[in-house]
């Protein structure tokens, strides 16, 4: 990949010389990551960028200074590549917070804000993800289950058996894709587990392994490298359920995994995973689970247009099950945290997750 990333590049560069060379004015062209841009493609399930196109000329005052610092960036990232480097968007953005010139009182970058969607547009324009740009992000979600990885690090293949990374689980880097390689995947499922809490309380119950699945928290929203690992499983035939809180939050982060999201559009093809499915919390627990009725919270008023929102969407009210959720979250002004499973005794939560899954007690 890494060989591909770099002609990309040289590519794009070599259009742009050749354009000054034959006195054109140079261009950078990539797709809108306008809101206007993004729809849901129902056939396939997921969010993706239309056909509206953004230019970006030299010659013209008002875009050349972001012309400049996308060439500038696609630059620094050649270097990386070629050397083998790896960095951090905010690395990148040192790298390139300097002066234009003694007698210019400017430099290229001034806040990672300006460099970090130039980064995006990369992406799309090059139709290569970030990771293959040698950019990493911080990472965010562990695994454990019965699966090894052979990750290719420092010129050494070393491996890891995920079903023997005791009480703290396997780090999900950002990059899942290069100089890795995920083998032996003997389990039946995979579960993503909303909290981190959770993940902890499952693993000590040894969950994972009593039930032949592969436990994953994404920690909160999950972060691109958490999502394209699931969608990767995912391609290899493993099932995906996903466990999160009963409110719009812990409802959007099953969504973001299932569709994309509106942000990562642009990668939605890599990153989402249409075929999972949501086994709780439900509202609808409340009806099958008398002590939870006493364990709810009041919806805030942010969680209750987090909801109205959502109610918007095509990809959500296409679906009568999560319309009825909705409106009794909306109804009701109540919300329950997956943490409430726990409160019969520690291990329901095993017990719940099982029947779900037995009796496919699942949302789409």
């Amino acid at each position: 990949m890494a060989e591909d990333s770099s002609s990309k590049i040289e590519d794009l560069g070599k259009g742009i010389l050749d354009d000054v060379s034959s006195g054109k004015d140079p261009k950078f062209v990539t797709l809108a990551r306008t809101r206007s841009n993004i729809r849901y493609d129902s056939k396939e399930g997921y969010l993706r960028l239309g056909k509206a196109k953004e230019e970006r000329s030299f010659m013209n005052v008002a875009q050349s200074k972001r012309f400049m610092q996308t060439i500038a960036i696609a630059s620094k990232c050649h270097r990386f590549v070629k050397e083998g480097l790896h960095t951090t968007i905010r690395g990148l953005f040192y790298q390139l917070k300097f002066s234009l010139g003694e007698d210019i009182e400017e430099n290229i970058f001034s806040e990672q804000a300006e460099s970090n969607p130039l980064i995006e547009d990369l992406e799309v324009s090059l139709d290569i993800k970030r990771e293959d740009l040698n950019l990493n992000a911080n990472r965010k979600g562990v695994l454990a289950g019965n699966m090894r990885i052979i990750d290719t690090f420092g010129n050494e293949d070393i491996k890891i058996d995920c079903a023997k990374q005791g009480r703290s689980g396997w780090a999900i880097p950002s990059d899942v894709d290069n100089d890795i390689e995920f083998v032996d995947i003997k389990a039946k499922y995979v579960l993503v587990v909303e909290k981190d809490a959770l993940w902890q309380r499952l693993n000590e119950d040894l969950f994972w392994k009593k039930e032949n699945a592969i436990l994953i928290t994404p920690q909160g929203q999950a972060a691109r490298g958490t999502r394209r690992l699931i969608r990767k499983l995912s391609d290899m035939g493993l099932p995906v359920y996903v466990f999160t809180d009963s409110d719009a939050w812990g409802w959007y982060i099953y969504w973001t995994i299932k569709t994309g999201s509106i942000n990562l559009a642009y990668m939605g093809e890599n990153v989402a995973t249409p075929s999972a499915r949501f086994i709780g919390v439900t509202m609808s627990d409340l009806d099958r689970y008398d002590f939870l009725r006493k364990l709810t919270m009041n919806a805030s008023e942010v969680d209750i247009k987090r909801a109205q929102e959502m109610m918007g969407y095509e990809w959500i009210k296409q679906h009568k099950e999560w319309v009825i959720e909705l409106e009794r979250m909306l109804k009701e002004k109540k919300k329950l945290e997956q943490d409430a499973l726990q409160g019969p005794r520690l291990t329901f939560v095993d017990d719940y997750i099982r029947e779900k899954i037995a009796k496919k007690e699942f949302l789409p």
